[in-house]
């Protein structure tokens, strides 16, 4: 079930990555923007805790918003805010614990250069907000991020366009005193631009 869970996922969001291939019908350019030249998205965010996380939790889902503001030819700030729920594993090492999952709202402002036509690469940095610190055993109320990130930007006509980017994303410690309290995970969004 949780595996299935995890491959749906993944299959759901390569579908959409897919989807925005396939409905690319021009050459993209970078200049689809609104009349200010601000773009603005909103994705579905998946992924794949890594390091020692990956030992209690499997997966995480959630969501965001993201505006693009242009600054210099190719080159765009980001601000992006969401939320993500990282679900943790039942019944861990069959001990019959079911470890709580963790839920953050993280806030990240960063830099978009645009490498070649519609490919970029993306750093963002920001906090996360834990959302109940007591369910997750956490003495601190928000955790530093950082998150470099590659992407691809369809077409789909007009200004609207499909937003696809995988990202690593790394936090500090949520609780100080526990080394391993770091949430680290590989990630994929794919966003509705307009």
């Amino acid at each position: 079930m949780k595996s299935s869970i995890k491959i749906s996922a993944l299959a759901l969001a390569f579908a959409a990555f897919t989807f925005g291939a396939k409905a690319q019908t021009t050459t993209p350019t970078t200049t689809s923007t609104t009349a200010s030249g601000i773009r603005y998205s909103i994705g579905v965010d998946a992924g794949l805790p890594t390091g020692k996380i990956s030992d209690s939790y499997n997966w995480n889902l959630g969501g965001s918003l993201q505006v693009d503001i242009p600054v210099a030819n190719k080159l765009f700030v980001t601000v992006n805010a969401g939320y993500d729920n990282i679900f943790g594993k039942k019944n861990i090492d069959g001990s019959g614990v079911d470890v709580p999952n963790i839920e953050l709202l993280p806030v990240k402002a960063g830099l978009k250069y645009f490498v070649v036509s519609n490919f970029y690469v993306q750093g963002e940095a920001g906090a996360a907000f834990v959302l109940d610190k007591t369910k997750i055993d956490a003495n601190n109320s928000a955790a530093f991020i950082y998150a470099p990130q590659i992407g691809y930007q369809f077409k789909l006509g007009g200004k609207n366009y499909i937003d696809a980017g995988v990202r690593y994303e790394a936090s500090t410690k949520l609780n100080s005193d526990v080394d391993d309290s770091k949430v680290n995970f590989v990630g994929l969004r794919v966003a509705y631009g307009f």
